[in-house]
């Protein structure tokens, strides 16, 4: 996570970088509350918080790692 800044926003194609997923797959997890809320800084401007995405990732990793010791 050492590209993630401790607090502050980040742009969807800095989190992509990190987050292996389509932007389509992105808006609709954002849609469904799978993938953390965005915020409008302009009209063409969205971002999202990124404590936000650390702990979505932190909560990812914890299910994966408890998934693996459950095998």
């Amino acid at each position: 996570m050492a590209n993630i800044p401790e607090t502050g926003f980040m742009r969807l194609s800095t989190i992509l970088e990190i987050i292996p997923v389509s932007k389509s797959t992105w808006w609709t997890g954002v849609k469904t509350g799978q993938f953390p809320k965005a915020y409008k800084l302009s009209e063409r401007i969205t971002v999202w918080h990124a404590e936000d995405i650390r702990a979505l990732i932190e909560n990812v990793t914890e299910v994966e790692n408890n998934e693996m010791g459950k095998g």
